[in-house]
């Protein structure tokens, strides 16, 4: 059977390669680590994930989680691996990032179908059928050569990593265990308080930190959903307490509602590690640490890994691409994963499954699929490859599924009608698929 060439092995990439080796195509899967590394990467392992441990919320009521179970129907290699990885994170899908990525590393080593090549592609194969996957971190030689090939320059914008802590070097007494509204297990996460005197005293000395200084030619564009905090902290004294310090569904032991909470996340099964939610950050290394001990429970804090930032890159896909994530200038070229302009690890993993799944029906002649609008995988492709104007990163969320003919006024059982649908739309679409080609094929 014909082959495919795949370039990147993150998430989306490794997808894309599983759903093809699946189907009986051979897979040539380019990674260009350990030979050359990226600004975030620290291992050569497949699917690394950089910025947090968790895949965001199972709740079927929200984006991240409704895309999560139509990914389970479509055989999701990612979620396949975020079982055996499991780790507690209240109503989020936790993972041990190391368990996580040698999982997805090993299924693919030992693909019968896929051979691995650990080269940098500095050039996009223009006649064979090729996923590029490389993500937001594409090398500048390749990056050039997507630019010449696409016709459009580039966007780009900054992302942030959230630092890591050891769990012993935790202050347990300035805080408490619980997840926000009682979901999910009583200790998934570690709520550190503040007082408004010790908040206050974070802040301002937040706002005086050095930052990370970017290059003369590159300009700041921060993605709205990873923004680091101290540029949240520059909008005002209580930006923060809206955002990644907010104490709202978070009552201490003896019923109080703090002044402001930092959360400490699992990091790993042994929870050994911690991570800070929605800490991403652009501050000097020995400014974190600094900043960051004046918060009550780290005053004693052994970092891990500080935070960091580093530039992410992504096409005008509304621009360049088709719904079926292919090229509409050149048919046999697809993108998948960050560099499309979806924004999160389902919704790059997403974009593999459906690049793999078309490049798979292209190679055997067969009609590509766009997926219905009413399940949240097609509204989202849909949003990338046809909005108006710029595109700027998008993530999974609820509000880009059709609304109802009649209006739902309750938001709670609109959301839970909304997740009803698409997973209906889904399922009924992939019976009717299979239906179709058990005809043709017999």
């Amino acid at each position: 059977m014909e082959g495919v060439i795949v370039i990147g092995a993150g998430l989306a990439g490794s997808e894309a390669a599983y759903r093809l080796a699946q189907e009986g195509f051979q897979v040539v899967l380019y990674e260009m680590r350990p030979k050359r590394q990226t600004p975030a990467h620290k291992t050569d392992k497949f699917a690394e994930l950089v910025c947090s441990n968790t895949l965001g919320s199972m709740e079927i009521t929200s984006g991240s989680g409704l895309l999560k179970a139509e990914m389970e129907l479509l055989g999701s290699l990612t979620l396949s691996a975020g079982k055996h990885a499991y780790v507690p994170a209240g109503s989020a899908l936790g993972v041990d990032r190391n368990i996580f990525s040698e999982y997805i590393t090993q299924k693919l080593l030992n693909h019968p179908n896929i051979q691995v090549v650990r080269e940098e592609v500095k050039k996009v194969p223009r006649d064979e059928v090729v996923i590029v996957a490389t993500g937001p971190l594409t090398s500048e030689e390749l990056s050039e050569d997507i630019k010449e090939l696409i016709g459009q320059d580039y966007l780009y914008f900054y992302d942030a990593v959230s630092p890591i802590v050891e769990a012993e070097s935790v202050d347990f007494t300035k805080g408490f265990w619980g997840s926000r509204y009682g979901k999910g297990g009583e200790e998934d996460y570690f709520n550190c308080t503040l007082t408004q005197e010790e908040y206050k005293l974070f802040y301002e000395e937040l706002l005086k930190t050095q930052k990370v200084v970017p290059k003369d030619f590159e300009k700041a564009v921060y993605f709205e959903g990873c923004m680091p905090i101290e540029e949240l902290a520059r909008r005002g004294f209580k930006t923060l307490l809206f955002g990644p310090m907010k104490p709202v569904g978070l009552k201490t032991p003896d019923g109080k509602t703090p002044f402001a909470v930092l959360q400490l996340r699992k990091e790993n099964k042994e929870g050994t590690l911690l991570s800070l939610v929605g800490f991403q950050t652009q501050m000097t290394y020995s400014e974190q640490k600094r900043v960051l001990r004046l918060i009550p429970c780290l005053r004693n804090a052994v970092f891990v890994r500080l935070g960091s930032m580093h530039r992410n890159t992504f096409i005008q896909s509304n621009k360049v691409l088709t719904p079926f994530l292919n090229m509409r200038k050149m048919e046999n070229v697809f993108f998948a994963g960050q560099i499309t302009g979806v924004e999160g690890y389902a919704a790059s993993a997403a974009t593999g499954i459906v690049a793999g799944i078309n490049a798979g029906r292209l190679l055997r002649g067969e009609r590509l699929l766009r997926f219905p609008e009413e399940t949240l995988i097609g509204a989202l492709i849909n949003y990338i490859t046809s909005k108006e104007g710029q595109l700027q990163p998008m993530s999974p969320v609820m509000g880009l599924l059709p609304s109802f003919e009649e209006k739902v006024r309750d938001k709670a059982l609109r959301k839970k009608l909304l997740a009803e649908r698409s997973l209906r739309v889904l399922k009924s679409f992939l019976m009717e698929l299979s239906l179709s080609e058990k005809e043709v094929k017999y």
